[in-house]
């Protein structure tokens, strides 16, 4: 069993549950967060900003930055299933920018479902 977190834009946050739902995927959670990533990975960027801009960006970086609102997805699905829900995030949250989101992807040990006492994949 595996743990999939997805961190995504607020607005791509209905796009990604109907591509999970297209994917055969309904059961998610999700929760409100704040955060930042890396600003700028590649200094290079830097260049084709316009000289306010530029000053922004350098100011932004050294005071921390400010946290971005964003929404965490959060998925359990069996080993098999993670490449087609991984596939479906991507489809829908990849634009080619800073901020498009993360993907994480982690080990369950056991689920156990309150109702039922079912473990494991059955509880999923």
């Amino acid at each position: 069993m595996k743990e999939i977190i997805a961190i995504v834009r607020m607005n791509k946050v209905g796009l990604t549950r109907k591509a999970l739902a297209d994917a055969g995927f309904c059961r998610l959670t999700a929760t409100k967060v704040m955060g930042r990533g890396e600003l700028l990975k590649d200094l290079a960027l830097l260049d084709k900003a316009g000289e306010d801009t530029r000053d922004m960006i350098l100011e932004s970086m050294l005071k921390g930055g400010r946290l971005i609102p964003k929404r965490m997805l959060t998925i359990l699905v069996n080993d098999g299933e993670v490449p087609k829900v991984v596939d479906a995030i991507i489809a829908v949250n990849k634009e080619g920018h800073i901020g498009d989101g993360k993907i994480f992807v982690l080990p369950v040990l056991d689920v156990v479902r309150v109702r039922t006492g079912e473990r494991g994949e059955q509880a999923i």
